[in-house]
């Protein structure tokens, strides 16, 4: 029915551009022959317009090895990632994502996490979609590891997929968001590629835990509700060093998670660092404030766009 309601409403609009180009004449069917080329002008035009409103699909690659060498088979099953290429495009930004489930669960090809790397492929970046190693098959930090090895990976092959490889940033929701802090506060973890933290553009945590992870509790035998901010705590690492950060929230989130982004933005501001800005979304949950950037017009999406474009405006 949609599909007949877009016919017609070419047809009325091919009918009123081609009255429009002939002047309001009625054409005896003798003259038709010559008012084609008009008329496959007319149709071109407003097909064009069509099309051009609708944003092109990306260019997917699919299931990249992100580590090399002498790897188990786990990591080999699970240390890949998903490269959506905006349509068109070259010297775009790369957003390196990664997936929540409390490092214990989730995919890069959840839909979940499919439209939100095609949401912002559309708009023009880049995103690597990652898949990690979990909890409790291994414990920490090697997750943190894969989150380096996949940014490592991304950085040294940005330029061939047509990206400006320093424009590189790291986001993720919930558990993803842990892991970006991690990957951009801890500089032990990118060491190993010859990389530094200032390496990454910027970082966009979605509704991360800034405190250690209550699933790195739990591998240890600790209360998941007792907090800690150990070796393992984005907190731990504070600094004025800190890549420009966009850290989000939502109004609605987990318990304590609001207020372990402020405790973090304010740890790093009292730390020298003037790059950090801090947005809560109202009316989101921990869910929605990641789950409804597809959707158009969604206000999460629009400021993580403006970061990427403008990282040095954050905190000013």
């Amino acid at each position: 029915m949609e599909s007949m309601n877009i016919t017609r409403s070419w047809l009325a609009s091919a009918g009123r551009l081609t009255s429009s180009v002939f002047g309001g004449r009625r054409c005896r069917a003798a003259s038709w022959p010559s008012l084609w080329p008009a008329l496959c002008l007319a149709l071109s035009v407003l097909a064009s317009a069509a099309f051009a409103a609708e944003p092109a699909n990306p260019q997917v690659r699919s299931n990249l090895l992100y580590k090399s060498g002498a790897i188990s088979a786990y990591e080999t099953e699970r240390c890949r990632l998903d490269y959506y290429l905006p349509a068109g495009s070259t010297g775009f930004a790369t957003m390196v994502w990664f997936h929540g489930g409390a490092l214990q669960g989730g995919n890069k090809e959840d839909s979940f996490n499919v439209r939100i790397a095609e949401r912002f492929a559309q708009a023009g970046v880049a995103t690597a979609m990652v898949n990690y190693r979990l909890s409790p098959k291994v414990k920490y930090p090697a997750y943190i590891d894969d989150a380096a090895a996949a940014f490592a990976w991304v950085k040294a092959h940005a330029a061939e997929m047509g990206g400006d490889p320093n424009r590189i940033f790291v986001g993720g929701h919930s558990a993803g968001g842990y892991l970006t802090f991690m990957l951009g506060l801890d500089p032990r973890y990118l060491r190993p590629y010859g990389l530094e933290p200032s390496a990454i553009a910027g970082l966009v945590p979605v509704s991360g835990q800034t405190m250690t992870h209550y699933s790195i509790r739990e591998e240890r035998g600790q209360d998941k509700n007792v907090i800690y901010a150990d070796d393992a705590a984005p907190i731990h690492y504070a600094s004025k060093t800190a890549p420009p950060m966009l850290i989000v929230y939502a109004e609605h989130d987990m318990a304590m998670r609001v207020e372990e982004n402020l405790y973090l933005a304010a740890a790093l501001k009292a730390a020298g660092a003037t790059n950090v800005a801090q947005r809560l979304f109202a009316d989101r949950d921990h869910g929605s404030v990641a789950g409804n950037i597809p959707q158009p017009g969604d206000p999460v999406a629009a400021a993580i766009l403006e970061f990427i474009a403008h990282p040095e405006r954050a905190g000013k």
